[in-house]
């Protein structure tokens, strides 16, 4: 175990909690002009999927320091999913934060298209714990929001499900500027899920993600649900091509 623990690199430990995934069905041949080399797309059950996923970013550290002002924090990713041998990932599209130190590391140490911008969250639990969470951002025309009523209570997904298929990846795959791939790997414990009662995608999703995308998001999603979240180690990233 110590020689195996000596050969990973801890980048950065967090908590991830309330995360909302909105995932919506799409023509593969949107995103292969994004899929890493050395990766191949993933599906479920013969669909392609992208997700919008918003988040909390809580006690944050890089490299064990926390950095003043930028512990705690929202994110909205545009993400999908590829496959390297039996490893599962994803693949970020677009990343949208509203801290700029945060979206200058992770664009230097990961390549990643991260974007500072205006976000806020809310959260509420009724007397039937329903949860209510809604995740907001940018401003005037541009603003846009996922909002999301759970239904049931949490569980761990079924072997098999979809709700599995988009929750557990634990491998994160980005282009390099050379053309290469890099591969990280992120920890966590599997997440209980909630069903969604309601949900609601607002906005002017083409000025952060593109015309392409923004068709896609101004209708219903296919799905979504509600994952508590958990405490999160993303290791340093290896370039592998």
């Amino acid at each position: 175990m110590a020689d195996n623990e000596t050969k990973k690199a801890v980048f950065l430990t967090a908590e991830w909690s309330n995360l909302l995934m909105f995932n919506y069905a799409v023509d593969p041949a949107m995103l292969r002009s994004f899929v890493p080399p050395g990766t191949e797309l993933d599906a479920f059950e013969g669909t392609t999927y992208v997700s919008l996923i918003g988040f909390e970013f809580n006690r944050t550290r890089v490299h064990g320091v926390r950095i003043p002002f930028h512990q705690s924090f929202e994110e909205v990713n545009l993400r999908f999913y590829v496959k390297r041998a039996s490893k599962r990932g994803v693949v970020f599209i677009r990343e949208l934060v509203p801290k700029y130190a945060v979206a200058a590391i992770a664009r230097t140490a990961f390549g990643e298209n991260y974007s500072m911008v205006t976000m806020s969250h809310r959260r509420q639990t009724d007397a039937d714990d329903t949860i209510k969470v809604e995740y907001a951002w940018g401003t005037g025309e541009q603003r846009c929001s996922l909002y999301l009523e759970t239904e049931g209570p949490g569980l761990l997904p079924l072997e098999g499900s979809e709700s599995q298929f988009i929750a557990e990846h634990y491998w994160g795959y980005s282009k390099t500027r050379g053309g290469g791939c890099l591969e990280y790997e992120v920890e966590h414990p599997c997440w209980h899920v909630r069903k969604a009662k309601h949900v609601s995608a607002r906005g002017n999703f083409s000025a952060f993600y593109g015309g392409e995308f923004g068709k896609v998001f101004s209708r219903n999603p296919d799905s979504a649900f509600f994952a508590k979240g958990s405490a999160v180690t993303v290791m340093s990233g290896k370039e592998i091509l």
